[in-house]
């Protein structure tokens, strides 16, 4: 009797965890398939790309959760013994095999709504730096500036600290350095450093967005940073380059020298 009344139950809540299965399965491939046109579209649209592509997690999170009320509809039409079996599949199999994917998916939950980084982003995670390119509820994808293509899980968001270069804008924040000889004129070399920085086709200078030139005594060199801000982030290593070569070219015509004695450490 008690066996009959096993199977019968285990006959109702099977076929439940495999159309659980497949709705989420189907949910998935519909959000990529969405997030996938969405980025896409998003590259026509200039500067406002990083608007459109915030659309994306929010669309996932629909998804989902739609995905989640059709299952739970299922599950409400099993009697309190089903039910209590289907509960208890359903949180062995967290514990075993899902519990990564759950705290994934709570990471990407709280990644769409506090928003500490968005898709377009410039992020550090942990040793890595990119473009944030795709924010799934699972994990979050970013191109790195050696275009390696990276996946980071989203539950690293509550044991790693991310910093967002941007913030959700376009315009962003990069540092040059160079370093030139404790005997050369400074005066002259900050002069060079700002005209490189000012004329630069990448720069975009305004009253929030303003440059800083900074000088630090090394044990070897004297350093100029110049902090200054690029209208598209995409232009940041091509903005370094630039200003960077100008700078270094328009010394040598100015006859201000890097350091003469050197010990390989930038940082010295």
């Amino acid at each position: 009797m008690v066996d009959t009344q096993l199977a019968e139950i285990y006959d109702e809540i099977i076929p439940l965890l495999i159309d659980a299965v497949v709705i989420f399965i189907i949910a998935y491939l519909l959000a990529r398939v969405i997030s996938f046109i969405l980025i896409r579209t998003s590259e026509f649209f200039g500067h406002a790309r990083i608007g459109v592509r915030m659309i994306v997690p929010i669309l996932n999170i629909l998804i989902y959760t739609v995905a989640i009320m059709i299952v739970i509809q299922r599950v409400l039409t099993l009697s309190t013994i089903e039910l209590v079996a289907f509960s208890g599949l359903f949180g062995a199999a967290i514990g075993f095999g899902l519990k990564d994917a759950f705290a994934n998916v709570i990471g990407g939950v709280i990644i769409a709504f506090q928003k500490p980084f968005r898709i377009g982003d410039r992020i550090k995670m942990g040793e890595y730096y990119g473009e944030v390119v795709e924010l799934g509820l699972i994990d979050t994808r970013i191109i790195t500036p050696d275009d390696s293509y990276v996946t980071i899980p989203n539950h690293k968001i509550f044991t790693q600290s991310v910093a967002s270069a941007n913030a959700g804008k376009t315009e962003m924040q990069v540092v040059v350095d160079v370093f030139i000889d404790h005997t050369a004129d400074i005066a002259r070399a900050i002069e060079i450093f700002k005209d490189a920085i000012v004329t630069s086709r990448h720069v975009y200078i305004t009253d929030a967005c303003f440059y800083t030139i900074l000088t630090e005594n090394k044990m070897y060199s004297v350093r100029l940073r110049a902090r200054a801000y690029v209208w598209d982030l995409r232009d940041e290593f091509e903005c370094k380059a630039e200003i960077s070569r100008r700078t270094k070219t328009a010394f040598q015509e100015a006859g201000i020298y890097p350091p003469r004695l050197f010990s390989g450490d930038q940082n010295a």
